[in-house]
């Protein structure tokens, strides 16, 4: 099971006034190979609150160097403390990549990708646009970059250095919320109508392999919307939500499903973890990640709104309702897997393994 490790900050560089770029050394012996467009979990102690939130790598693997984008937050305490404080020489705990958001690297083929980013989505996007590059001579890849205005485009400069480099492999398409361009289609936000204009003209939908897509929530579905209304298949788009809006927080008492209900004042749930399992009695309206962490088992998590997928497990015995899924595939669910932040009991026995 992935652990905590300690990381060494060798490098901190401004990619936007609110954005940083942060170079990072893992300890020597603890494996910190990644898949482009995954990321890390970090977690920090802020006056006595342990916080933990993920950070995509934005570096390729041709790079050689571990790096992440932070972007900061108004109101974020990590992203705060990573833009102001944060200085080289300085320790951050991570786990080793995880994530799902990744493609699988084929040198002899001539791939036609489609990535959509929205802000600081870029980040993993761009991990994967310098891996394939890179590895994967003769396919290409066609970004469309939405953000407010020209001074938030996080990497800027590095885009158009990658389009130099492999010249006819890199197109770009910035869409500006508040910045007027020349042509009228690229101001604006970016929704399921414009995606459709843009279908229409600029970009041929038809052939493409496969299309990336990563940032906030009611974006990205509008642009698979109508991804999928131009016939791409759906197992051909792939996600990487920000947090759900939905999930930002939660009710002082939690609702217990009428399923959960039915099954009386608790139910009896065995947690697997490092090869060890516990069972206990958890309270009704609890997530399984809520009643593991009140059991003190350091039961892995992140983000706490089902779009990171940290947190996942495999059901062994009994059954969940999960409140949202913004990060496991179908396939995942058929095979008893769960997010543990979303899922509530619905039976009076259930059993979880992480080592799965």
């Amino acid at each position: 099971m992935p652990r905590f490790h300690d990381l060494t900050v060798t490098a901190i560089e401004k990619t936007i006034r609110d954005a940083v770029v942060v170079t990072l050394r893992p300890p020597e012996g603890a494996d910190f190979s990644f898949r482009p467009g995954q990321y890390l979990t970090f977690r920090r102690d802020f006056d006595g609150q342990e916080l933990r939130r993920t950070y995509s790598v934005c570096s390729g693997l041709d790079d050689g160097v571990l790096q992440v984008g932070i972007k900061q937050v108004d109101g974020g305490a990590f992203s705060t403390f990573a833009n102001e404080e944060l200085r080289v020489g300085d320790v951050l705990q991570a786990m080793p990549p995880m994530g799902s958001f990744t493609v699988e690297i084929e040198p002899t083929a001539a791939h036609r990708y489609l990535a959509f980013a929205g802000g600081s989505g870029i980040t993993p996007i761009l991990s994967l646009i310098r891996t394939v590059l890179s590895r994967e001579p003769k396919s290409s890849f066609t970004l469309v970059y939405a953000n407010r205005g020209v001074n938030t485009i996080m990497f800027r400069e590095e885009i158009e250095d990658l389009k130099n480099l492999h010249m006819g492999r890199l197109r770009v398409i910035h869409v500006l919320e508040h910045d007027a361009q020349e042509i009228e289609l690229f101001t604006g936000r970016v929704t399921q109508e414009k995606c459709a204009a843009l279908f229409e003209g600029w970009i041929d939908v038809g052939g493409i392999d496969m299309a990336l897509l990563c940032g906030p929530e009611p974006m990205m579905k509008g642009i698979s919307a109508a991804l999928e209304a131009h016939g791409v298949p759906r197992e051909k788009i792939r996600f990487e939500l920000f947090r759900a809006e939905a999930q930002a927080g939660r009710l002082a008492q939690p609702v217990v499903s009428r399923k959960a209900a039915a099954f009386g004042a608790a139910t009896m749930l065995s947690v697997t973890l490092d090869g060890a399992t516990r069972s206990f009695e958890m309270p009704p309206g609890m997530t399984v990640l809520e009643a593991a962490l009140a059991q003190d088992i350091d039961v892995p998590y992140a983000c706490r709104a089902g779009v990171c997928s940290t947190c996942r497990c495999k059901v062994t015995e009994g059954e969940v309702e999960m409140d949202a899924n913004h990060a496991l595939e179908d396939y995942e669910v058929r095979a008893g897997y769960a997010l543990s932040c979303q899922s509530r009991p619905v039976s009076a026995r259930l059993a979880v393994d992480y080592d799965q």
